[in-house]
């Protein structure tokens, strides 16, 4: 491999000669922008691109769609945007009502009337309510599609903001209700009280009608530690305060705060690399590592559990509500009034697991469920109903939303996706690549029934493999449309760094062992050639974010494979990746490049080090947002300004607004993946 940058070398004086890039709002940046912008969209647009595009924008505008719910008190609430409400309205509707084809909404607060009428680019960033049923909530909204927003209360039942209530300028905050005239509040409360990735390191008490400055402490983290928040949870009779320290991504610790002692914290005896919480009197423990404890040692990826009271007077026999196998690991966990809801993960597919409590024991029952494929499970109210809702999808079954009850099988479908494409012409199949040390690496392949397995069918590679997130089968109507329709064959690959198999997937490829999700994402591309569901001239590859990364290091690595590349929001420059934005904070996968010896790592992957101008790289499309707060856009204009300078085939697009997510609306996801699936089948077809 042939030598890093010198640029890229710690304490190295050599410039950057694309930092200017960085300036995110800088006339000089955004004039480079716009000119890139208009040289992607002259090169990608035309009938076929417009055709696409008012497709996809009228599946994504779609009334039929199914509109996700939550519920707080009698009603159930709903964020929603079509053709009319291009920034979306937040409404809410009745159970009966939801029950029916065409329910009754109403109207709690129209986002497009809210920024019109204070001239702000609002997006819908969420809302916590007092729980449990409490009249006010806090509304979050961000300026064009970030991170950091505004918080304001609401009043539900006067459908307005609470005029002199609580309210919180732009920040990337926590807030939390204690009660009705109380808050946790940990936000950016002047110089020093953020911690180096840009998050809050300082939690204070906040009192209604009492200036923010003069909120009590609570605590305060170090600068060096991720972030610090706190809540209270406010179920009747199992009413507790914890407050977090999130020392890394993978690493907390947990404080009790007894109301008898304010202020004085209680640690919660756990690994710091696992996730501890309570629910009812029992305390849960999520493990990322084996722990010993007494004569017992449990194996990472368990779920235990024991009385929060007997836990805090010392004893330590927990049961294990989960432990996972070789091809299982636990996908979720979600609560209601008496039970628990385990989605496990077999062999990335899911199934569903009830857990009650009785007679002081745990009884465990499958769950029968509809189809094979990936389940979603959300409570309608984990403190006073048994009810919740459970999602069914796969590749090609239209996504179905069910409203189940703890203790029966039965369950009433309330609704479902529309059927964007017709599936009868495709095929599920799931394979094995045998990565570079021997590890079997699953995939899926969604192709035509009568496709030839002749090396020239069209294919799209996707991955991640990062942050133990599990890529699952999953309908979507964007795929059918913009690529399956066209020919195409979509293929989703489940490589280490990702949490398919449960924590030991995920930190087989962490720090320097980050080259064995590559391995693995070359291994799939490889084993799609070898048995001629493509070939190299019809293969690309596409990722986001972290995905961004595992493409721009395959398509250094490995640019014979491909010929077309899409690479999205992405981390590029790991030399610089912890100086930018919220990027102190990954550091717990990367590693840290200012220490030499794992800079001598990332230095062998990292794409903005290893891309050369006597190379023959394929056709590269990079998309990010000017409202991206988490992972700065400077990483993908200055790979495409390097690249474009080598001689190399780059086309470049960026966003106004979107944040993380890339778009801040239907109109700009459409154009966005419009572009997306335009230059894919001109490269690839």
């Amino acid at each position: 491999m042939q030598k890093a940058a010198a640029q890229g070398d710690p304490g190295s004086a050599a410039p950057d000669p694309y930092a200017w890039l960085e300036d995110v709002g800088g006339a000089r940046p955004l004039d480079w922008v716009r000119a890139r912008n208009a040289v992607s969209e002259a090169a990608l647009g035309g009938p076929a691109h417009d055709a696409l595009r008012a497709r996809l924008q009228g599946i994504l505008d779609a009334k039929e769609r199914i509109p996700y719910v939550g519920r707080h008190g009698d009603y159930l609430y709903n964020f929603w945007r079509d053709a009319a409400h291009e920034r979306g309205i937040w409404r809410r509707t009745t159970l009966d009502e939801y029950r029916k084809d065409a329910p009754r909404w109403d109207t709690v607060i129209d986002l497009d009337a809210l920024a019109r009428s204070e001239g702000d680019n609002w997006v819908w960033a969420g809302v916590r309510y007092l729980e449990p049923h409490g009249t006010r909530c806090l509304v979050s909204l961000s300026r064009g599609g970030g991170d950091a927003d505004v918080v304001r209360e609401f009043d539900l039942d006067a459908r307005a903001f609470v005029a002199g209530g609580f309210a919180l300028p732009e920040a990337k905050s926590s807030v939390a209700w204690i009660d009705h005239d109380t808050l946790f509040v940990a936000t950016d409360f002047g110089p020093g009280s953020m911690t180096a990735s840009g998050y809050p390191r300082i939690v204070k008490e906040w009192k209604r009608g009492t200036p923010l400055q003069d909120a009590r402490l609570v605590f305060e983290a170090g600068f060096d530690d991720l972030s610090a928040s706190a809540r209270k949870d406010l179920t009747p009779g199992f009413e507790r305060e914890f407050v977090t320290r999130q020392i890394g991504f993978y690493s907390s610790e947990l404080f009790l705060r007894e109301a008898q002692f304010p202020n004085k914290l209680r640690k919660i005896d756990k690994p710091d690399d696992a996730n501890a919480y309570a629910v009812r009197d029992q305390l849960l423990v999520e493990l990322r590592s084996d722990w010993t404890v007494g004569a017992r040692t449990w194996p990472q990826g368990s779920l235990l559990a024991i009385d929060v009271d007997r836990f805090l007077r010392g004893e330590r026999d927990f049961e294990a509500l989960f432990t996972p196998t070789a091809t299982s690991s636990l996908d979720g966990v979600a609560a209601t009034r008496s039970a628990l809801l385990l989605t496990v993960l077999d062999k990335v597919k899911n199934r569903l697991v009830e857990l009650r409590r009785e007679h002081g024991a745990w009884a465990r029952r499958e769950v029968a469920t509809p189809g094979i494929g990936t389940l979603g499970v959300s409570v309608l109210d984990e403190i006073d109903s048994d009810d919740y809702f459970l999602t069914v999808t796969d590749f090609l079954t239209p996504t179905t939303l069910y409203l189940g009850r703890v203790g029966s099988d039965e369950r009433d479908r309330l609704k479902a996706m529309p059927a964007w494409f017709d599936p009868a012409p495709y095929t599920v199949s799931q394979f094995e690549a045998k990565s570079k040390d021997g590890t079997l690496v699953p995939y899926f392949v969604v192709m035509g029934r009568n496709a030839k397995l002749d090396g020239t069918n069209p294919t799209l590679l996707y991955g991640y493999g990062g942050f133990e997130v599990s890529l699952k089968p999953a309908y979507s109507g964007m795929i059918g449309a913009g690529w399956l329709e066209g020919g195409g064959v979509y293929v989703l690959a489940n490589i280490r760094g990702g949490g398919e198999f449960g924590p030991r997937w995920h930190q087989a490829a962490l720090k320097e062992r980050r080259q064995k999700a590559f391995d693995d994402f070359l291994a799939v591309a490889r084993d799609l050639i070898r048995r001629q569901v493509s070939s190299p001239r019809h293969l690309g590859i596409m990722g986001g974010s972290n995905g961004g990364l595992l493409v721009g290091a395959a398509l250094t690595q490995r640019p014979d494979l491909f010929n077309a590349v899409v690479c999205q929001v992405p981390l590029l420059d790991m030399r610089r990746y912890h100086t930018l934005l919220a990027g102190a904070s990954w550091m717990g996968e990367y590693g840290d490049p200012d220490d030499p010896a794992q800079w001598e790592f990332i230095g062998k992957y990292s794409p903005y080090h290893n891309v050369f101008k006597d190379k023959h790289y394929p056709a590269v499309l990079f998309t990010t947002s000017t409202r991206d707060d988490r992972v700065h856009p400077g990483h993908a204009r200055k790979m495409a300004a390097l690249m474009e300078a080598q001689g190399h085939a780059v086309l470049y697009w960026e966003n106004t607004e979107g944040g993380h997510a890339g778009a801040a609306n239907n109109t700009q996801q459409a154009r966005m993946w419009a572009l997306t699936y335009s230059f894919l089948r001109r490269q690839l077809a």
